[in-house]
């Protein structure tokens, strides 16, 4: 009896620590500069006095700053004065624990111009970078990121700026921790919402009345997100590469063959019969395209001829390469990229001025006023260290770029290629989160990762679902399925299209989205009734009346237009 108590007693702890510890994700992010901060995220999170309430507790002077604990319109904060180095700031020392995912959020603010600033944890000599904001004079600046330790111990949380000559304000600090369990937990609840929902169907007989024990089977032909892989000019007449192709994608994007240097190697002689082919391929199977792209901003990777342009020459040899790419596939396109990796390059910038990529996005969108207009970069989710490209970043070259109104406002996309090495996946939802608050599509179109193969298709499998699993996420593109030359970081499949680890990944996941013919089936009740959870997506319903041996077929488009209550669907048979 005592010993069963004592169970009784651990079970209770441990259903109360369960209870305590499970907290639900919070997706705000804040993108626009306040008067004043928001409350601290998760009231906190291990974060003592996150909101500077309580004046110094729980903070404490890092290098040689001078801390000031102060109070301005009724909200109390902390101020960096006398930075003489990067990292003379404030400081919290913090638990990290191993197996953990921690989100991180604070408000920041510089007293002159406007300043990056990062949010860093120290620890065992090894600075992890959480995440970094532009912040602003006279007002508040969110930032929004997240870590993962690979080691339990203690770590210095502090604010770090390059510009020692201003002070760094600190306000309404959060840090929380999640258990992989609970980080599941919360990609199943948003795919519950956002990608599935139910459907009923009742069967009844000529006359009206109920059909109980009817066999329903509910095959999906396509899924409703979309989800594709990018190709190159050697799936034309490979009839084997299309089938495993064709089998599991709904778009894709060429790697090579509509960019300049392969369509305009002479200049003058514009040839686009590959990049043709390809279209007019993906059209008969009903597969999108993503169009990738107009202009690429590397120097590098100009047709030869173009690199020895300058001024006016190279003003209309630009604007003569957007008329002919984006006239000949206009309409046909579910988003162009418009100036790839124009964060972290700057051929056309530093030729033709600041605003060459915002010319050229501007006569893009008048060619094809419908065709969503993408920014396509790296880093963004993948390296917080990356300054060119932090989502800080992103949101300015954003803001520049939304203020095109040629052919009405602009229908601007984020794109964010996906090169991953390690992925920091509470970093990755962070910055996603940032990105949703702009209200824009957002597509993952490059996804790929380079790692050791023991671990390769398991950070593959993490990525495709934290971004599957993201609400504003509108589709993903891998990066690439096969190529006998190889591909740029990993292939999916071999030369006989049997899966790679990377394919099997893909394939698993489709298998769990309804994709790959998967199959629903079930007996309708005593009322004729039957419901399904289901992923969106077209559908063919097969249904049996066991007592007459009649059937019906019904073909449907299941996606999240539907309201509450669920749709019902009323088959005869």
């Amino acid at each position: 009896m005592k010993l069963l108590l004592l169970l009784l007693a651990f079970c209770c702890i441990s259903l109360s620590r369960c209870e305590e510890k499970y907290v639900p994700y919070d997706y705000s992010a804040t993108i626009d500069c306040q008067g004043n901060p928001n409350k601290p995220q998760y009231n906190g999170g291990i974060i003592v006095n996150p909101d500077l309430q309580n004046g110094s507790q729980g903070w404490s002077q890092m290098g040689n700053a001078k801390v000031d604990f102060t109070e301005m319109g009724g909200n109390k904060f902390v101020i960096a004065r006398g930075r003489n180095q990067s990292n003379d700031s404030v400081s919290q020392k913090v638990y990290l624990e191993k197996g953990l995912l921690y989100t991180f959020s604070a408000w920041l603010q510089v007293s002159q111009g406007n300043s990056p600033v990062k949010a860093v944890f120290k620890k065992s000599g090894e600075n992890k970078l959480a995440g970094s904001v532009i912040a602003e004079s006279k007002c508040w600046s969110m930032l929004k990121g997240g870590l993962t330790v690979d080691e339990s111990g203690p770590a210095d949380l502090y604010f770090e700026s390059e510009d020692t000559t201003a002070e760094i304000w600190v306000d309404s600090v959060s840090l929380q921790p999640f258990t992989q369990e609970e980080w599941n937990s919360h990609q199943e609840q948003i795919i519950n919402m956002t990608r599935k929902g139910a459907v009923r169907i009742r069967a009844v007989n000529s006359a009206g009345g109920p059909v109980p024990n009817a066999t329903i089977s509910i095959v999906q032909n396509r899924l409703g997100f979309p989800f594709g892989c990018a190709v190159e000019s050697n799936i034309l007449g490979n009839q084997a590469y299309q089938d495993w192709f064709n089998k599991r994608f709904t778009v894709t994007a060429f790697g090579n063959e509509m960019k300049w240097y392969s369509t305009e190697v002479v200049r003058g002689k514009e040839d686009y019969s590959t990049a043709d082919a390809m279209v007019k391929l993906f059209k008969q199977h009903g597969i999108a395209i993503r169009g990738h792209n107009i202009i690429w901003d590397n120097p590098i990777y100009q047709p030869s001829w173009v690199k020895t342009l300058n001024g006016p020459d190279l003003y209309n040899a630009v604007k003569r390469r957007v008329y002919s790419v984006v006239t000949r596939y206009k309409g046909q396109l579910d988003g162009w990229d418009v100036v790839n990796e124009n964060l972290h390059f700057s051929f056309l910038e530093d030729k033709l001025g600041p605003k060459a990529s915002y010319n050229v996005f501007a006569q893009a969108h008048a060619l094809d006023p419908r065709t969503t207009m993408f920014m396509n970069e790296y880093n963004t989710l993948e390296q917080p260290g990356d300054s060119a490209s932090t989502p800080a970043r992103y949101l300015q070259k954003l803001r520049e770029l939304k203020s095109i109104h040629v052919a009405g406002n602009i229908p601007l996309g984020i794109g964010l290629q996906s090169h991953f090495s390690t992925p920091n996946i509470p970093y990755m939802r962070s910055a996603l989160d940032i990105f949703a608050a702009t209200g824009l599509p957002i597509w993952l179109t490059e996804v790929d990762v380079s790692a050791p193969p023991n671990v390769q298709a398991s950070y593959f499998e993490q990525v495709l679902r934290e971004g599957h699993a993201h609400p504003q996420v509108k589709g993903m593109v891998t990066w690439s399925g096969y190529n006998p030359k190889g591909c740029y970081r990993m292939c999916l499949t071999d030369g006989n299209f049997r899966n790679l680890p990377t394919g099997d990944v893909v394939d698993k996941l489709l298998r769990e989205w309804g994709g790959l013919r998967g199959q629903t089936t079930g007996l309708t009740d005593a009322d004729g009734f039957f419901e399904a959870s289901l992923f969106h997506g077209d559908y063919n319903l097969d249904i049996s009346n066991p007592l007459t041996n009649s059937t019906a077929s019904y073909s449907f488009n299941f996606t999240s237009g539907y309201s509450n209550p669920s749709p019902l669907i009323v088959l005869r048979v």
